[in-house]
């Protein structure tokens, strides 16, 4: 059954947005004008989705949202229901009126005798290749309720990782700005203020405090123009990284990059072993598999490695050798992979490997903002007293001349 979206004004006066289900358009407006509605507009939700190109925003379903979804659809299949219900259920229960949408649309599709992965397909921006593949995997296996607690684990896994990243980030970050800030106004402002008394006085200043007064100028004169610069710079190189040759010689030379390589490449090897252990283990083929685990990857070299190590998985080479020639992966991973495909475990062992790696980048990333912090303080402190020395250097000198 086709879902509507409507605007309206009810006996009150009050706008009115809103969801139903109903056979057509026609039927749709007679159920709200039934209700006393003065409609304004009713629009189908599946053809506004494909028609054209809508909104991003309309068509996306936040990471941490879509896995609570999922467990619920999850628990209800698991309950009996069938996935027609079990999709209204779920989108009564949203407050997003644009997953609301979203939500109806697929069921609306699933109705109409579309399996849920193909409904899903409408959707690419909620639903990634990952989620669409294990749910065919789980629909022509039998075991969808078992497929979507798995994905809801995945998604909830994966969303607080980037959550404990994110948090370990902000603070760093805001050190970082504010000591920037700082030091800029006092050049900016504070400095002048300060070694304008000296200029009047005719006397020769100390090397550090010209270099203060000439640090000082350079920022009052120039400033803006650095900033115009930096921006149009950022801009451009965004540009130039949108292509695929710089982008793929960007991501090459990052994984080079001593202390850069090791978050690259531990976290876009979580991702792939996470990925392809979520896929295999719902039965679906290695090829495939690591075709679509090769998408969720951030570092087009890495992504290549894979696509490589795919074809000579074809051919007939072990996944293992197979992703060893590429040097991009640690030996524990290849360890473990080899490991699974002589035990015809390679599901557990790639988990293995995902939860290794997710590990060393949590650690990773803790002690290098331990290191970071402190390192941080101590340069900013030393900063500040320069401008200090700078700025009583003189003064000192001053008073020996008086006395």
């Amino acid at each position: 059954m086709p879902a509507f979206e409507y605007q309206a004004i009810d006996a009150q006066g009050r706008s009115l947005k809103g969801t139903l289900e109903s056979d057509t358009a026609k039927t749709a407006r007679q159920q709200l004008k039934s209700k006393g509605l003065i409609l304004l507009e009713v629009k189908e939700v599946q053809k506004k989705e494909t028609a054209g190109r809508t909104a991003l925003w309309q068509q996306r379903i936040g990471m941490r949202a879509l896995g609570h979804i999922t467990r619920q659809l999850a628990a209800l299949l698991k309950s009996g229901l069938a996935i027609d219900e079990a999709l209204a259920i779920v989108a009564r229960q949203l407050e997003s009126a644009s997953a609301r949408r979203i939500l109806l649309a697929v069921r609306s599709r699933v109705l109409e005798g579309q399996s849920l992965a193909q409904a899903c397909q409408w959707f690419p921006s909620t639903f990634p290749p990952l989620y669409r593949a294990t749910i065919e995997a789980g629909e022509s296996s039998g075991k969808l309720d078992q497929v979507l607690e798995k994905l809801a684990d995945y998604l909830g896994e994966k969303g607080q990782l980037h959550r404990k990243l994110q948090m370990a980030m902000i603070y760093p970050l805001l050190l970082t700005l504010v000591s920037l800030l700082v030091v800029i106004g006092l050049l900016t402002f504070v400095v002048p203020e300060i070694t304008g008394v000296f200029d009047k006085m005719g006397q020769e200043l100390p090397a550090i405090t010209q270099g203060l007064i000439a640090s000082s100028d350079f920022f009052k004169q120039y400033g803006l123009l650095l900033l115009i610069i930096a921006t149009v710079t950022a801009f451009l190189v965004k540009l130039l990284l949108r292509q695929d040759k710089p982008r793929l010689q960007f991501h090459r030379w990052l994984l080079t990059m001593p202390m850069v390589a090791k978050f690259s490449r531990g976290i876009n090897n979580a991702r792939f072993t996470r990925t392809l252990a979520i896929l295999t283990n719902s039965g679906v083929e290695l090829l495939v598999a690591l075709r679509i685990s090769s998408q969720v990857l951030a570092n087009d070299a890495m992504r290549k490695a894979v696509e490589t190590a795919a074809l000579r998985v074809r051919e007939g080479q072990s996944l293992s050798k197979a992703l060893e020639t590429s040097r991009l992966f640690p030996p524990v991973t290849i360890h473990l992979v080899a490991s699974g495909e002589a035990s015809g475990q390679l599901p557990r062992m790639l988990e293995s490997a995902a939860d290794d790696q997710e590990r060393d980048i949590q650690d990773l990333t803790e002690l290098t903002l331990g290191l970071f912090e402190p390192a941080l303080i101590l340069s900013m402190g030393l900063l500040v007293l320069l401008i200090v020395l700078a700025i009583l250097l003189p003064i000192f000198e001053m008073n020996q001349l008086i006395r």
